[in-house]
């Protein structure tokens, strides 16, 4: 479409909508996360379809494989889709939910309950899944949204966009509960995240390059993360053949996201028996290596280079994998320190005390222990789905599911009474 959109006209309907929304039953918003569900399993075809032609004009404008990736919805991905909306629906709903309550010496009854955010605007690149998620998980927990995704993703997101207005209409919720800017100039972006009158929450999902840009020009509160420098210790005393395939999960299941693995540490006691098992394993499926000197010494493969001066601070979205040998546990904590974006960080021992120390020293959204970092994400913790990954401390961290989209009120009921 492309036409010019007036963005002030948008915001003030989502706040009306809001005010609509958040007024509803849980059983009716649930219904209408439902029917997100019954209309991708119904427009699989015209879905697929839309999202060849964003494959075809992407290739053609140059975008790197692992971008392609991104923007692909496969049979297998819109099928997952639909179970994580299926099962978001059936979960339960955080509105209303009392989190704190007291009676105080004077008899007053106070607690906090959940109440929605209100109206969200996502700004967001590439992953077309990231229109459903964002729906679904507003619309579940009383909220509206504004949608920006990127250029390379349009008509994926118009196609998504038609199940969506189709699933509101249907469980008798406002249109403008869910809203897209359906025109990819940069300008607007500019635009959105000055609407502080009626949007009270920027999440942007992209690159650096993006948060950065919201957290320089935004007027409303942004929620950051997304972009994962991920690491993994190897300990001396890890079961080495279990490590194996778990590296191999994390590097290459789905190497163009955020929870993909980049550097692995490994303790230099095992590092020359090790070291070259995992090039060896890995590398069959295409990863290359950046090896510091010390990883270097214990191989002579063409897939292993040397790591370049910023090769530590890249998160490659892409079959390169970092190496790095360390004396221990406390020059392992010591780069996660230096590199980490504090998105998914973990560690490969037996040892329980040393896991123990690993998970207090080091404070990323998700640290794992003997798990690959390719679980930080909404639907594998059981969140359903996610809005997003958020690295920051304030309001939420890791995963951003149902609970994280809602905020609290303070609620006093007294006996008439009276301030002394």
């Amino acid at each position: 479409m492309g036409e010019t959109m007036d963005l002030e006209i948008m915001g003030r309907a989502a706040r009306k909508a809001f005010d609509q929304v958040a007024r509803t039953d849980s059983e009716q918003r649930a219904g209408a996360v439902r029917a997100i569900g019954f209309g991708i399993e119904n427009c699989k075809a015209e879905i697929e379809a839309a999202n060849r032609l964003d494959i075809e004009a992407g290739r053609s404008g140059g975008l790197s494989e692992a971008l392609i990736d991104r923007l692909s919805l496969t049979p297998d991905r819109l099928e997952g889709l639909e179970r994580d909306v299926f099962a978001l629906a059936e979960m339960p709903d955080p509105v209303g939910q009392i989190t704190e309550a007291r009676i105080l010496p004077n008899g007053l009854r106070v607690r906090k309950q959940r109440v929605p955010l209100g109206v969200i605007g996502a700004i967001y690149e590439s992953r077309p899944n990231v229109t459903v998620d964002i729906a679904a998980l507003a619309l579940k927990t009383g909220n509206t949204v504004i949608l920006r995704g990127g250029k390379e993703t349009i008509h994926s997101n118009r196609a998504l966009m038609e199940v969506i207005r189709t699933a509101l209409g249907e469980s008798g919720l406002p249109e403008a509960a869910v809203q897209f800017i359906d025109n990819p100039d940069r300008a607007l972006v500019g635009e959105m995240l000055r609407l502080n009158r009626y949007i009270d929450v920027i999440v942007p999902r992209g690159g650096s390059s993006l948060h950065e840009y919201c957290r320089n020009h935004a007027n409303i509160p942004v929620i950051t993360g997304g972009i994962g420098i991920c690491h993994l210790f190897v300990d001396a005393s890890a079961d080495l053949v279990a490590a194996l395939s778990l590296i191999h999960n994390a590097k290459t299941q789905r190497p163009s996201v955020c929870n993909s693995l980049d550097t692995l540490l490994v303790h230099d006691e095992i590092a020359a028996d090790f070291l070259p098992q995992v090039v060896s394993f890995l590398a069959k499926d295409g990863v290359t290596f950046r090896a510091d000197p010390g990883a270097l010494q214990h191989l002579a493969d063409p897939r292993v280079y040397p790591a370049g001066p910023g090769d530590f601070d890249t998160e490659w979205l892409s079959l390169v994998l970092g190496l790095k040998v360390v004396s221990g546990l406390d020059q392992a904590i010591d780069h996660i320190q230096a590199h980490s974006t504090f998105h998914s960080d973990g560690i490969l021992t037996e040892d329980h005390a040393l896991a123990d120390r690993f998970v207090q020293q080091v404070d990323s959204s998700v640290v794992f222990v003997n798990a690959s970092t390719r679980f930080n994400d909404g639907a594998q913790l059981g969140l359903g789905a996610e809005v997003a990954v958020s690295t920051q401390r304030l309001h939420a961290r890791g995963p951003m599911g149902l609970p994280e989209l809602t905020t609290y009120k303070w609620v006093v009921v007294g006996d008439y009474t009276v301030r002394g």
